[in-house]
């Protein structure tokens, strides 16, 4: 299982592609189970060059009945805590943010980063 990422030119921020369009949020992108589908849509995105800087494939694994990016350096990116610590990919406001300035101030102090799980 693969889906297709990049970083968005207007802010930097992750985003995600779905049925030809990019997303916000990695729990809304498309999940492709074929290899050849998933090319033709890194095709689509790469024709769409002033969108996204370079979009790519990454690989996923099913994760308690949840798809997740395989490496734990596309989960930090895709999941969040991203580059602004106030917010996250998954952030709904209230606890979840907070939950995500623990992660991000964790990741600073120990190296470690705790992931949030995604409802």
């Amino acid at each position: 299982m693969k889906a297709l990422t990049g970083n968005r030119l207007a802010d930097g921020e992750a985003v995600f592609w779905k049925d030809g369009r990019w997303v916000e949020r990695f729990a809304e992108a498309q999940i492709f189970d074929d290899d050849q589908a998933a090319l033709e849509a890194e095709g689509m995105a790469k024709a769409q060059g002033t969108v996204v800087v370079d979009p790519y494939l990454i690989d996923l694994v099913d994760s308690e009945g949840l798809w997740a990016p395989l490496s734990f350096r596309e989960r930090v990116r895709c999941l969040g805590p991203t580059n602004h610590p106030q917010h996250g990919k998954q952030a709904a406001g209230g606890e979840d943010v907070e939950a995500l300035r623990h992660a991000h101030g964790a990741a600073r102090s120990t190296g470690r980063v705790n992931l949030i799980k995604r409802k």
